[in-house]
C-alpha cells in the first residue's frame, strides 16, 4: 500500500540548507572519529557475525555505491523545497548521528575480517577510506541509517522514473556495506531501525512526536506493552536467530511510549494511511493485532446492522468491503491503515482498549453524520468492531435523536452485535456527551 507522500512544491532553500550542511558535516567527521578511536584505544575485539557472511563476496568497485552517499547526503537537501522539510531533514540526520555514536560508545563493535588489497581507482578510494575509518563504528551501521532518510527524501521529489533510479541506487548502496567488507549483517537492519526512527521522530506530516500532546493514554497497558518489549530484548540476548527480536522489541517499545505519553499521535495516522516509518517500525505489532482481529472474531466476521444505513462492525479487508457493497467506511482504529474501496472513507484515530477523548468521540459522530447523510450502505469498524466503533454508534444515536437515553442507544447497538463491550467509563463519556449537546 502506497504511503509515499507527494513533497510539496517550492524553491531550493540553498541558504537554509547549506547552514544545515555547515553543522553536519564538521559534526559527522569529529564524532565518528572520535567513537572510532575510543574503540581502537580500548582494543576493541566483539564482533556479531553469522557463519554464512562468509560467502559474502570482495567487490573492490562497490566502493564507488559506497561512497556516492556523500553525494546523495548534500543532493537530499535540495530535495526539500520548505523550511519545515529542511529542519526535519536536518533533524534526521543529526538524531541519526548521535544515536549511532551513543551506540558505539555503548556497544563498541569491530569487524572481524581482514579486506584484500584493491588496486587501481578503486583501490585509492578504499586508501581514502582508510584515511579516516577504522574497523569499528559497526551496529547500527551509520551508512545505512543515514541512506534510509536520505533514499526517503529523494524519492519523494522524484518523478516515478527517477524513482525507480532512487529506489535501485539505493539498494545497491545497502549491499556494498557488505561487498566492500566495511560491515557485517548484524549491522544493515539496526542502521535501518536508526533510520526509521528518525523518520518516525520527525514526520512528513503531523507534529513531532518530541513535540505532541497525548490525546488518551493508557498507563496500565503501556506497563504492558513495555514489559513484552523488556522480554523481546532479553531474548534477543541470546544472539544468532535471536537477534531478530530487537525488532519486535523496538516496536513493542513504541506502542508503550503511545500509550503512556503520545497517544493516537504517535501512531501517525493520516487521511487513513499511517507515515511509512510507523508501518516499518511496528510490522510486528501490526501483524499481532492483525492475528488478534482475526482470531477474536473468526465465528462472526461479518458486521451487523444497527439502522437501515448504518452497520458495526471489524476493520475490513478491501475485499470484504467490497463484497458488503459498502460504499462509506468511518473507521475509528489508529493501529491499521483505513482500507480503500468505498466511494466515501473518514478515519478518525482512537487508541485500543482506552477511553478517546471527548473531542475525538465527537469528531467521529461528526464523520458518521456526514457519511450516513450522503451514504446507502456506512460501516462503522474498529479492529474486532467491538468498543470504539460500538461507543461511536451509541453517541451517534444519541446525537441524531434516534435514542434519548444512554442506556438504550448502548442497548441497540448491543441488540444489534452482542459482543460490544461498554464500561462505566465509556458510560460517562456518553452522558457527558449527551450534556454537551
Amino acid at each position: 500500500m502506497n504511503t509515499l507522500v507527494a513533497a510539496p512544491a517550492g524553491p531550493i532553500r540553498w541558504k537554509h540548507s547549506l547552514g544545515w550542511l555547515a553543522l553536519l558535516a564538521p559534526l559527522f567527521f569529529l564524532s565518528y572519529g572520535w567513537a572510532n578511536q575510543l574503540a581502537a584505544s580500548r582494543g576493541v575485539n566483539t564482533s556479531i557475525v553469522f557463519g554464512w557472511e562468509t560467502a559474502i563476496p570482495f567487490w573492490p568497485w562497490t566502493i564507488v555505491p559506497y561512497w556516492s552517499i556523500d553525494l546523495m547526503y548534500g543532493l537530499s537537501f535540495l530535495a526539500c523545497r520548505t523550511p519545515r522539510e529542511v529542519n526535519h531533514h536536518g533533524l534526521r540526520l543529526l538524531t541519526a548521528q548521535l544515536i549511532s555514536v551513543a551506540c558505539f560508545v555503548a556497544f563498541p563493535l569491530r569487524f572481524s575480517g581482514d579486506k584484500p588489497t584493491a588496486d587501481g581507482v578503486f583501490g585509492a578510494l578504499f586508501d581514502a577510506l582508510a584515511g579516516f575509518d577504522l574497523p569499528y563504528n559497526q551496529a547500527p551501521s551509520l551508512h545505512i541509517g543515514l541512506l534510509v532518510i536520505i533514499w526517503w527524501v529523494l524519492v519523494r521529489r522524484a518523478s516515478p522514473g527517477w524513482r525507480l533510479c532512487w529506489h535501485v541506487w539505493a539498494a545497491l548502496v545497502a549491499a556494498s556495506v557488505l561487498t566492500t567488507w566495511q560491515h557485517h549483517f548484524f549491522d544493515l537492519p539496526t542502521g535501518a531501525l536508526v533510520g526509521l526512527l528518525c523518520l518516525w521522530l520527525w514526520p512528513d506530516r503531523g507534529e513531532s512526536p518530541l513535540r505532541s500532546r497525548a490525546d488518551a493514554t493508557r498507563p496500565r497497558l503501556a506497563v504492558y506493552y513495555a514489559l513484552g518489549a523488556l522480554a523481546c530484548g532479553l531474548i534477543s540476548l541470546r544472539g544468532g536467530v535471536a537477534l531478530l527480536a530487537i525488532w519486535p522489541a523496538v516496536a513493542l517499545a513504541l506502542v508503550a511510549v503511545n500509550y503512556a505519553w503520545l497517544g493516537t499521535v504517535g501512531f501517525q495516522k493520516h487521511a487513513g494511511r499511517q507515515s511509512a516509518a510507523v508501518r516499518w517500525l511496528l510490522a510486528p505489532y501490526r501483524l499481532g493485532a492483525w492475528i488478534n482481529r482475526h482470531l477474536w472474531t473468526r465465528h462472526r466476521p461479518a458486521p451487523d446492522l444497527v439502522t437501515d444505513t448504518v452497520w458495526l462492525g471489524r476493520l475490513p479487508t478491501p475485499a470484504e468491503l467490497a463484497a458488503h457493497g459498502f460504499d462509506a467506511i468511518v473507521d475509528l482504529t489508529a493501529e491499521f491503515d483505513t482500507p480503500v474501496g468505498a466511494r466515501l472513507s473518514c478515519s478518525v484515530p482512537m487508541l485500543d482498549l482506552a477511553v478517546p477523548p471527548a473531542e475525538a468521540l465527537s469528531e467521529a459522530v461528526r464523520a458518521l453524520e456526514l457519511a450516513q447523510a450522503s451514504a446507502e450502505r456506512v460501516l462503522v469498524c474498529c479492529a474486532l468492531g467491538y468498543s470504539r466503533s460500538a461507543l461511536t454508534v451509541a453517541a451517534w444515536l444519541l446525537h441524531s435523536g434516534r435514542e434519548m437515553r444512554v442506556e438504550d442507544a448502548i442497548a441497540r447497538a448491543r441488540a444489534a452485535r452482542p459482543q460490544v463491550v461498554f464500561t462505566d467509563a465509556h458510560r460517562a463519556l456518553l452522558e457527558a456527551f449527551v450534556h454537551a449537546g
